[in-house]
């Protein structure tokens, strides 16, 4: 999530080349509610939200650390149970 635009999300997709979509939230609407938002500047804090496709959060890295994010994120996945694309 981000509270950037959905224009800025695509190029920064682009940039990186990510296979997957970053939530663009300009108005801050889902950054609030899922406690993310940081007041006074108005960007989300940089956590990692496993959601389950029943919708359920099944965990929240608060410790992401950019340098090994990929690598990081491909492991809890893998720790959930979660099928590796092909």
């Amino acid at each position: 999530m981000s509270t950037d635009t959905l224009k800025k999300n695509k190029e920064f997709a682009e940039s990186v080349g990510a296979d997957f979509p970053i939530l663009a939230d300009p108005d801050r609407k889902a950054a609030e509610p899922y406690g993310v938002l940081v007041p006074v500047i108005g960007v989300a804090k940089r956590w990692t939200f496993y959601i389950g496709k029943d919708g359920k959060v099944l965990f929240i890295d608060k410790d992401v650390q950019v340098d090994h994010a990929g690598a990081d994120v491909a492991r809890k996945l893998a720790d959930l149970g979660v099928p590796r694309r092909s």
